[in-house]
């Protein structure tokens, strides 16, 4: 990790192509959080959302607000079929509808340059190796095969009702089983020891199988894309993304430009879980209409083109292997799993990510595979590969220890992982013990002095079940800027992004407590490539890997204002020992005043080690107690419990909010959600939220949250790792759990809705 200061005389930040913008309204300066203005708040302050005011008030503008003069409106035009070629288009009603500026089909004036894969650097742009509407070929039900732009959405919507298409239909591949499964391109089965004699080592065993359904996103705001082409031929766009230096990679590839003439922006995004995380057909369509008119052209997706357009969480099939000694040391595992991809994709739900190293066990082996169907290309969603995968895992481990009579926490325990036994590695940072005894404390764990299926309130049965989570870090570079005002204020500028997780407020403690400035007088500003590059917005590593970037440039500005301060004999802090200065607002103000500047500036990096020799997870224990009305078969989740070992926690507040949504979306997972494809048409029966289960306030129980809170050592001196996709990790498998424990009937199906706890 290092620093430079900017080297700009005045210690403004360097030009780019696209002037940087005014932080958002509402977000500068950042609201007091305890009423106070210029009270100091160090890591570890349960801060309010900084965001907030922005949100209630309407002030935050998403992409689908962004407004430009002349603003024309797209809507795409979605395939019908699954499998197929188009024969005919009959354009010429659509063409002469009101207020129609233009209509783009396969094989028009939209071209563009391949552009790579995030999963295969020889695909296209998001699971097809094909450009937007470049041939008649159909792969899945809801593909681009129009695009229809008019001056109001009105006209437009209306227009692309009159488009008449014409279809070779051929009868689609739905399911695995239409299909022979693939070893994935560069994934070779894992294999440790020796299974077989582990196998032949065992007292018991457990053999089973499990699946999970076909998942989507539905983040409350839908994908959208703005895009506007300078008289000089530079391009802007504002998307809903939770990676902006994708999208403008992705742009440029398509557009053949410098990756400097393209900016884009993302100020808020309202959710995405991952399908926002790559870049779609649509982003490239919008730029692409926007070029040929002329004129600057917005897009939105609709609810139903969100099932089709963003990806999703392919379903699993999973076998789970399990021998133990009658103590429950494990002796052997097998995992096999079986996940669809798309035609033009190698997306592969790595479900055995967690299975290689959650627990101490000398013999294992992995198996995943492919199945290549005619459906929309899947994509990672919260906490991918290790959601499904933990359900199957954890609820082995509980059938294992009710084999055995012995507590599910006491198997868990007995089987403790105290090195990674995939790279042999010590762990940056482990307190699962501390979890597991934390949570049984808090929950009362005492469900196993009953047998499953016998303690009743009535016609409810009452059961009890826990699971262990976990979440991989990847190690990933980050940089930022932070720039001190004669104001007395901070701005902290880098290219990462708030996608409801609270990162506006984090990055802004983070930076108040390096500079010594109160919290209030600290703006953060994001989601632009104009700012320092920052990695995407997925898999859990915003604060842990951005979070030191923006104390290294915060460090880097206040050292660079002090060293001059000290240093000239014009300034009263002249010779005093950098150790007895306590920046504030108004010495901030004096100094910049003095030497004449209206600001300073510094750049900071993070850059971990390649090679860091330790093991770096978050881990955590999900404790919860359903309630299944055995006449209707309806569970209610009445309560759980999950502590998380998670590093330092910077706030308590958002982390404890990421921490709860991640256990209600395990809670969707394990008894509602379950995207239901017609077998024979290949596509989505119900694409929208009168037919896709998801909880509401009224489903979900007491949720209650507890950190370990012990700095990682290891991964960065600010000792946090992620909190945002631990939660759902382990938490689908102890409801599942507490629902055998609840009615003595094991359901290896998720969800786990009424008819499969009523059948026979």
């Amino acid at each position: 990790m290092n620093a430079t200061a900017n080297p700009n005389p005045n210690g403004n930040p360097s030009p780019t192509p696209n002037p940087v913008p005014p932080p958002p309204p509402g977000l500068n300066p950042n609201p007091s959080p305890n009423g106070a203005a210029g009270t100091a708040l160090a890591i570890g302050a349960a801060v309010p959302r900084a965001d907030g005011p922005a949100k209630v008030t309407g002030a935050a503008r998403y992409t689908a607000d962004i407004g430009l003069p002349d603003l024309a409106q797209a809507v795409l035009v979605q395939s019908t079929i699954a499998k197929g070629r188009i024969t005919a288009m009959d354009t010429v009603a659509a063409e002469s509808a009101p207020g129609v500026l233009a209509v783009f089909v396969p094989g028009g004036p939209l071209r563009m340059a391949p552009v790579a894969s995030f999963y295969s650097a020889d695909n296209g742009p998001m699971g097809d190796a094909r450009a937007p509407l470049s041939d008649e070929l159909v792969h899945h039900y809801g593909q681009h095969v129009a695009v229809v732009v008019a001056r109001t959405l009105v006209q437009a919507t209306a227009a692309a009702e009159l488009l008449r298409i014409d279809y070779a239909e051929e009868a689609p591949r739905t399911s695995v089983d239409d299909v022979s499964a693939l070893t994935p391109p560069g994934r070779d089965d894992i294999v440790r020891g020796d299974f077989a004699a582990g196998l032949a080592a065992a007292d018991v065993r457990v053999d089973a199988q499990y699946s999970t359904p076909g998942q989507h996103m539905n983040a409350m705001e839908p994908c959208a894309t703005l895009a506007h082409w300078s008289h000089d031929g530079d391009l802007t766009v504002h998307d809903s993304t939770q990676d902006v230096g994708a999208v403008r990679t992705a742009l440029a590839t398509a557009f053949r430009l410098p990756r400097e003439r393209v900016r884009v922006i993302s100020e808020f995004v309202g959710g995405g879980f991952g399908s926002k995380g790559t870049v779609w057909p649509h982003v490239l369509l919008t730029a692409a209409a926007a070029k040929h008119l002329g004129q600057p052209v917005r897009l939105s997706l609709t609810r139903p083109q969100m099932f089709t357009s963003c990806g999703n969480r392919p379903a699993t099939r999973q076998r789970f292997v399990l021998a133990a000694r009658r103590d429950g040391v494990l002796t052997a595992i097998a995992h096999d799993s079986v996940t669809p991809t798309s035609v033009g994709e190698d997306v592969v739900e790595s479900t055995g990510g967690v299975t290689t190293m959650l627990y101490a066990c000398p013999n294992i082996t992995v198996r995943q595979r492919i199945a290549r169907l005619d459906m929309p290309p899947p994509t990672f969603q919260r906490a991918p590969g290790r959601a499904p995968g933990s359900f199957a895992l954890e609820s082995a481990l509980d059938e294992l220890a009710h084999e055995l009579g012995l507590d599910p926490v006491e198997l868990r325990i007995r089987n403790h992982a105290d090195t990674d036994p995939t790279s042999g590695h010590p762990w940056s940072g482990k307190h699962l013990l501390d979890c597991y005894r934390i949570g049984a404390e808090r929950f009362g764990w005492d469900a196993y002095d009953a047998a499953p299926g016998s303690r009743r309130e009535g016609d409810l049965l009452i059961g009890r079940g826990m699971a262990t989570a976990t979440h991989q870090m990847d190690q990933n570079q980050s940089a930022a800027r932070a720039e001190l005002r004669s104001d007395g204020t901070a701005v902290v500028s880098v290219a990462s992004h708030d996608i409801g997780t609270g990162t506006y407020t984090v990055l802004g403690q983070i930076a108040a407590d390096a500079l010594g400035l109160p919290f209030d007088r600290v703006t953060v500003r994001l989601g632009d490539t104009g700012y320092p590059q920052a990695p995407a917005s997925i898999g859990s590593q915003t604060v842990a890997y951005v979070g030191p970037a923006v104390r290294r440039a915060c460090e880097a500005v206040r050292d660079d204002l002090l060293a001059r301060a000290v240093a000239d004999p014009d300034s009263p802090l002249h010779r005093r020992p950098l150790a007895d200065i306590v920046l504030g607002p108004e010495l901030v103000a004096d100094e910049l005043d003095r030497i004449g500047a209206l600001s300073i500036s510094a750049i900071g990096h993070h850059r971990p080690e390649s090679e860091l020799p330790y093991a770096v997870h978050s881990f955590g224990a999900h404790f919860a107690e359903v309630a299944v009305d055995s006449g209707t078969g309806t569970v209610r989740v009445r309560r759980m419990v999950g502590v998380f070992d998670i590093g330092r926690v910077v706030n308590p507040r958002t982390a404890r909010s990421q921490l709860i949504g991640g256990m209600t979306f395990g809670i969707s997972q394990a008894l509602m959600e379950h995207t239901v494809v017609d077998p024979l048409r290949g596509h989505v029966v119900e694409p929208h939220f009168a037919g896709y289960h998801i909880p509401t306030n009224a489903d979900i129980g007491e949720l209650a949250v507890h950190f370990v809170d012990a700095p990682d050592p290891h991964i960065s001196d600010l000792g946090a790792r992620g909190a945002g996709e631990i939660g759902v990790v382990g938490s689908a498998a102890a409801v599942a759990n507490a629902v055998f424990h609840a009615t003595g009937k094991r359901l290896r199906d998720l969800p786990l809705t009424p008819d499969k706890l009523l059948a026979d």
